[in-house]
């Protein structure tokens, strides 16, 4: 068994679709509008075959995200290496994203890096 694919709710979903396409190499569909809810998405390929839907409506509730808070917390990229993750990381850091950790290596053992993205969602960069 496989995870198909993670799927978050945005507001600016072509911000959030030009994110995971510029920073982390990923690859866009078409897109979906649903005319009669308002409804659209886009699914976002990346190379190892994991997708993310990228999705937005007009009825959506947007509660402030703690990052310590329960339920989906981050989604995780891997890009190799390690020098791979300090430049991923110093790149969003000069485009005026916020780090909150990182790059280090983790209690556990992972090389990883957490910035604040998407409307208040963590990504981490690890090897």
């Amino acid at each position: 068994m496989r995870i198909e694919h993670v799927a978050m709710y945005v507001n600016d979903i072509e911000k959030a679709r030009d994110f995971f396409v510029k920073y982390l190499d990923g690859k866009s569909d078409d897109g979906y509008h649903n005319v009669k809810t308002g409804f659209r998405s886009y699914f976002i390929s990346f190379d190892d075959g994991a997708r993310l839907e990228i999705m937005n409506r007009p009825d959506m509730t947007d509660d402030e995200k703690a990052l310590n808070r329960t339920g989906l917390i981050h989604i995780a990229f891997s890009v190799g290496s390690k020098e791979r993750v300090d430049e991923l990381t110093e790149r969003l850091n000069s485009a005026g994203f916020d780090i909150v950790s990182g790059p280090r290596t983790t209690g556990d053992g992972y090389y990883e890096s957490c910035i604040i993205a998407i409307e208040g969602n963590q990504i981490e960069i690890t090897i």
